[in-house]
């Protein structure tokens, strides 16, 4: 089971109200709600295997050099150059999720240079069993594999309400394979990551001129020739969009070669380091969302 951490704490924040505070009157509704999470994911589907994947980088430079509007509405007005626009009572919770899960033993990784979406698409091509990838991002519905047994657990109103999104799925809601996804996403475009996609060209459309013509390939290759199906106004905007085609198929699609460090994926029965756990729950009053969680894991073995 691959955790998309950022998509769950954010959830986590905004689905549980700040009321939730340690004893000094710090909120941390993230880090319970992302325990609580957790709990109820391993309850559901008993991965023996769990790592949370984390954004080392939010925005890197590589897609951003192709796309320079990749993700530019959510940078900070203020602030460290490149710094993501974050609630004010979120950013301080991240680095104690990050302790926490260090303290339970759950593998964490996120490496320089790539989003956590990579970390997951390399993990996800690697693994030689079924995985399931965490996530309320749309965009990691491109590593769905049915012959891989690669599925998205994807929350609707939580973790405990999530839609297990196959292959069948897909077909179903969009019309296409999880193969076909990224060139959808591609042509569609999508505002929220400053994909600005093809003129005239939304979801619907996308998908069928993918199933007209294959891939994004065909689909160009259809654009230049003359004897095509294409109407006049698509082929003129397919064509006018070739320098945005050209790259976005490298920003949208997730990497599957980042360089990992050593980590054991085990799924811990009993905390690494317990002496730090329980400093860290005396300090931000995890209580009962830590409790659930630790019993939850000891109930594994």
């Amino acid at each position: 089971m691959l955790l998309d951490s950022a998509s769950l704490y954010f959830r986590a924040y905004f689905g549980v109200p700040e009321s939730m505070k340690s004893p000094d009157g710090i909120p941390v509704n993230a880090v319970r709600g992302l325990l609580d999470f957790i709990t109820r994911l391993v309850q559901d589907h008993r991965p023996d295997q769990l790592v949370a994947c984390m954004d080392a980088d939010w925005r890197p430079q590589w897609r951003v050099d192709l796309i320079p509007s990749y993700k530019t509405h959510r940078l900070a007005p203020e602030g460290a150059p490149g710094e993501e626009e974050v609630p004010d009572t979120l950013s301080p919770q991240v680095p104690v999720i990050e302790q926490v899960l260090d303290a339970l033993g759950i593998a964490r990784i996120g490496v320089p240079g790539y989003e956590a979406d990579d970390v997951i698409g390399t993990l996800a091509t690697r693994a030689a069993g079924p995985v399931q990838i965490v996530t309320g991002d749309r965009d990691l519905f491109q590593l769905v594999d049915d012959a891989r047994g690669v599925q998205v657990v994807y929350p609707v109103k939580g973790v405990g309400a999530a839609q297990l999104v196959d292959e069948a799925a897909l077909r179903e809601k969009y019309g296409v394979t999880g193969t076909e996804y990224a060139d959808m996403a591609a042509l569609r475009g999508d505002p929220s990551d400053g994909l600005p996609g093809v003129k005239g060209i939304g979801e619907k459309t996308a998908a069928q001129l993918i199933r007209e013509y294959g891939n994004l390939a065909g689909i160009r290759a259809a654009a230049a020739d003359p004897l095509s199906k294409l109407t006049p106004a698509r082929r003129k905007n397919i064509l006018e969009g070739a320098a945005y085609l050209d790259v976005a198929p490298t920003v949208v699609r997730v990497a599957t070669d980042v360089p990992l460090p050593d980590f054991d994926p085990a799924l811990p029965h009993e905390p690494l380091d317990p002496m730090t756990l329980e400093a860290l729950t005396t300090r931000w009053g995890l209580g009962n969302s830590l409790t659930r969680l630790l019993d939850t894991l000891a109930a594994t073995r």
